[in-house]
């Protein structure tokens, strides 16, 4: 940390920020220039309270060299983290898609839908059956039941699942069903208690980027999970909200590199929930692998027009097929297969 001291601070100033810097086990630089005084906190800075020292008197400003992030960070482990989900590696050179309909709805559409993500060539599928509304009055998924429709049409074409944990007092029935992948959405990202709790399971975790969350904030909201033991974390890209109207939300693509020089854990993109509209769907999808990403999060229902959430956003089985293809010969150019 480097602190920087007012024009004029006096040396009883000077000497209580040394003093500060002391009690969290760092040693202190001083550096007395023509008009200010820098002093250089030596040692492991993240046990300084930055707040604290910038409140000091004779203190100008203050700054963290040393990220704040330290299990997430690339600095702290060099190698590209490999994820086990349930046999199916995510974060290697195979891009994974993750393809399902948006919310649980019936065993048919379950089983049907199912049946399509498999065919596509897809190894793992994705599906609501808790599912975070902007109205209250919209569907919220069947839940438990949800969870076992999920479950019984997954498990007979060999896919591991991938749904959305809600509220902390579902986690235990989360395991109970053998949820492969626990996803925390949006609106959760920075719900701490929730990312401790899964900081305590042995499950791989897909965190989402929350609308307005910087990348600094999202790093230190998986720090919270890697902090409680579970490293297995999987970072979503899934659209910022800012001033354009003209889509749902704006896919930051530059969060990709960003987020690969940054982290070693594998980057994913939701571009269904970026772009609001199927049409959008294989163009984002495709600048994400492009890009670098490790694997995308999709939406495919068996029939679009009847989905009961989202179905503007939904593709069909053939467009998820045709899809596949054309990701195939994208990761190809770049190294990579599907």
């Amino acid at each position: 940390m480097i602190i920087v001291m007012s024009p004029g601070a006096t040396e009883q100033q000077i000497e209580a920020v040394v003093r500060k810097i002391a009690e969290y086990g760092c040693e202190a630089n001083i550096s007395r220039g023509v008009e200010r005084t820098i002093i250089g906190a030596i040692g492991d800075e993240r046990a300084i309270n930055q707040e604290l020292v910038d409140a000091m008197s004779g203190v100008e400003q203050s700054m963290h060299i040393v990220k704040p992030y330290k299990i997430v960070g690339r600095e702290w482990h060099k190698d590209n983290t490999v994820i086990d989900i349930s046999g199916v590696p995510l974060g290697g050179n195979t891009v994974q898609i993750i393809a399902g309909p948006c919310s649980v709805e019936t065993q048919e559409q379950m089983d049907t839908a199912a049946k399509f993500v498999k065919e596509a060539g897809c190894r793992l599928m994705r599906g609501g059956a808790f599912k975070p509304r902007t109205s209250p009055y919209s569907f919220q998924g069947k839940g438990v039941e949800g969870l076992e429709i999920f479950r019984r049409a997954a498990d007979a074409q060999g896919l591991p699942i991938v749904t959305e944990l809600m509220d902390i007092r579902m986690l235990d029935t989360f395991l109970e069903w053998n949820v492969d992948v626990i996803q925390i959405g949006t609106r959760n990202m920075q719900n701490f208690d929730l990312l401790k709790e899964v900081g305590r399971v042995n499950k791989p975790v897909i965190l989402k980027r929350g609308m307005s969350a910087t990348i600094s904030e999202w790093l230190m909201a998986a720090e919270y999970i890697a902090a409680g033991g579970n490293h297995n974390i999987i970072f979503c890209e899934r659209g910022i909200r800012t001033f354009e109207t003209a889509y749902r939300n704006v896919l930051d693509v530059t969060a990709i590199p960003v987020l690969k020089k940054e982290t070693h854990l594998p980057v994913i993109i939701d571009p269904s929930h970026a772009g609001g509209k199927a049409w959008m769907v294989p163009a984002l999808a495709r600048a994400a692998v492009a890009a670098g990403a490790d694997g995308l999060l999709v939406e495919m229902h068996p029939t679009p027009c009847e989905a009961w959430c989202d179905a503007d956003q939904a593709l069909s089985p053939d467009e998820l097929k045709a899809l596949m293809a054309e990701l195939g010969g994208i990761a190809r150019v770049i190294g990579r297969d599907i």
